[in-house]
């Protein structure tokens, strides 16, 4: 089978090998044992991979490459304008050569995918949609384009739209679908004996993975930290990502005096991150916008219990507050929550125990087998 890939995610070729954004290639490798061929359009640059940077797993790998390019303001559309014959061009001729296609959506490869798909209805199809599906949450127009083309059975035909939780009222094409990041194998060996002794600490660990980007709002965190310890609670927030904020939340940490119990980590690669899901009390994540945000499964996969805000499918994922906590994104909300957690231990490690269970539910090896289903389902 020859694989196609239409995705808006950048590439680095750094020795003969293809690397992107680690959990989006982990993913795509899973994809990859049921493939011959696999056909990537999409940006490449020649450049040394990021730490949470992976590489391809793939027997055989043809790149399409095309510029970068976006819609975010008047000039970039402009200069989009001239770059769209040549970039239609490299996903025609892709979808001409493949035998599945696949779309990465939402984004700006993903729209140009889901409307040259149009010209191929016999030829099978997937399209990962990893963005909030709510019909009622507010979505840039690119975005609420992409959810119509994809929805419909008309214009998109002999196609899975794989979203995050479930929805009324959804086309037959639409899928509701999870991801994973970690195996059966960690199932077994970190479990909640482990877990629960951090709650002996005095110490409580506070966590933020994530881009600092102001979407995901990560001063939050920070400025969670700064009030508890104000209020002589001893707490240590790590930080990890990367993003256009990084700057201002420096400033802020300094500005403030949070160096001794508020770190930036940057970005690093999974294993790093693991350890310290596996010693946190509370991930704080109130990003503006979500799918299926992959830092609270993953928080929830060791016992780290999340405050997080109410978007996409989260209240389900959170089990309507059995498993972490919905907040408002102001300060005083987030703190409060994790003041009710600290004075009450025995509801904390029963939720962080609860968080674990249903997290565990979605591995890598489950996700592998979906995909086989999915791509056999003929």
């Amino acid at each position: 089978m020859n694989f196609l890939i239409i995705t808006h995610v950048k590439h680095k070729k750094f020795r003969e090998k293809y690397y992107a954004y680690g959990p989006y290639v982990r993913e795509m490798n899973l994809w990859f044992k049921y493939i011959d061929k696999v056909i990537v359009v999409a940006p490449v640059e020649n450049s040394e991979p990021d730490p949470i940077d992976l590489p391809y797993e793939a027997e055989a790998l043809a790149f399409l490459p095309i510029s970068p390019f976006n819609l975010t303001t008047p000039g970039e559309m402009a200069k989009t304008v001239l770059k769209l014959p040549a970039i239609t061009l490299q996903i025609m001729r892709g979808m001409q050569q493949a035998d599945h296609i696949h779309l990465r959506c939402p984004g700006n490869m993903g729209l140009l995918g889901s409307i040259v798909q149009m010209a191929f209805p016999k030829k099978p199809k997937t399209a990962k949609y990893a963005g909030n599906w709510d019909p009622n949450s507010p979505q840039p127009w690119s975005y609420r384009l992409q959810r119509r083309i994809l929805s419909n059975t008309f214009l998109t035909r002999n196609i899975k739209v794989l979203v995050y939780g479930e929805w009324p009222e959804q086309s037959s094409n639409i899928v509701p679908f999870f991801t994973a990041t970690y195996s059966e194998e960690e199932v077994s060996s970190f479990k909640f004996q482990e877990r629960a002794s951090n709650f002996q600490l005095p110490t409580s660990n506070l966590l933020y993975v994530g881009a600092l980007s102001p979407g995901k709002q990560p001063l939050l965190s920070i400025q969670t930290a700064e009030r508890l310890h104000n209020e002589s609670y001893a707490v240590h927030l790590d930080i990890f990502g990367e993003g256009a904020e990084r700057p201002k939340l420096e400033a802020y940490i300094k500005e403030n005096g949070l160096e001794d119990f508020v770190v930036l980590h940057g970005n690093q690669d999974a294993d790093t991150v693991k350890r310290y899901y596996q010693n946190a009390h509370f991930l704080i994540f109130v990003s503006k916008s979500e799918g299926w945000p992959k830092v609270v499964a993953e928080a929830m996969f060791w016992g780290c219990l999340p405050i997080t805000s109410d978007v996409s499918c989260v209240n389900y994922m959170i089990g309507e507050g059995s498993r972490g906590s919905i907040a408002k994104p102001n300060v005083d909300d987030i703190v409060n929550k994790i003041k009710y957690y600290l004075e009450a231990p025995e509801t904390m490690e029963k939720q962080s125990q609860n968080a674990m269970q249903w997290s565990r539910q979605f591995t890598l090896e489950k996700f592998e087998e979906a995909v086989g289903d999915l791509l056999h389902e003929r």
